[in-house]
């Protein structure tokens, strides 16, 4: 294990001691911790010389071009994936100018529990492969997330199982795998309320960001994908 991800683990510690235990939000703020510090390991996250040093290694785009070329990028990914959206099966949104987030529908993604992929779902994920494969200056941050049923620490190894198998079906088309980061949330991060099977249903998702690797400044793209995060628990 490198340093920057045992320097991780020792921050990571420290923060699940600091949440006391009469604490209503503990298993959210350790989750919190520890899922950080799974997406340093997991997602091998990388520092500012390295992110350039792969950025300059896939090629990188200039600023000034950076809009455009996510434009194009999204016109392309909602024209091949106009069928998948109107069924609901992936949501496509533009996050800022050198950012789309697409989100993939845990039901038809993946069985009840399971990190494996349906075989129904590989054509999908070939149209994404084939677009990103195309706009190669993008680095791809692959999201997994659970509900808050089970155990925390299930919960967030389904999740960086979910993404693994993902990122790796991607590295399978072609994608090169320098551009893909995997992360785990587990639970941590509820689009809706757990309470209700529609809020579970809400919170077991993939995501896929996909962020402009620009010039100069390589390593935003390589950095965490932000995330809106609910209220909700």
């Amino acid at each position: 294990m490198n340093r920057t991800a045992i320097a991780a683990l020792v921050v990571a510690s420290v923060a699940f001691s600091g949440c006391a235990a009469t604490d209503p939000d503990r298993r959210a703020k350790s989750g919190a911790a520890i899922g950080a510090v799974t997406g340093a390991i997991l997602g091998h996250q990388i520092d500012n010389d390295k992110g350039r040093i792969i950025g300059a290694a896939i090629g990188a785009i200039t600023g000034a071009a950076a809009g455009n070329y996510m434009d194009e990028q999204q016109r392309e990914l909602d024209r091949q994936l106009a069928e998948e959206q109107a069924a609901k099966q992936i949501a496509l949104e533009r996050i800022d100018a050198e950012t789309l987030k697409l989100r993939l529908d845990s039901a038809v993604t993946f069985a009840f529990d399971s990190d494996r992929l349906r075989a129904s779902f590989y054509s999908a994920l070939n149209k994404v492969a084939s677009v990103v494969g195309e706009y190669d200056k993008t680095a791809i941050h692959v999201v997994g997330h659970t509900d808050s049923t089970g155990t925390y620490h299930y919960n967030q190894s389904l999740s960086e199982r979910r993404a693994r198998s993902v990122g790796s079906y991607l590295s399978a088309q072609g994608i090169n795998t320098q551009r893909i980061v995997l992360k785990g949330r587990g639970e941590s991060q509820p689009l809706a309320d757990n309470r209700s099977e529609f809020g579970r249903e809400q919170n077991r998702r993939v995501e896929i960001y996909l962020k402009t690797i620009v010039e100069g400044r390589e390593q935003d793209a390589f950095r965490q994908a932000s995330v809106r995060v609910s209220r909700h628990r």
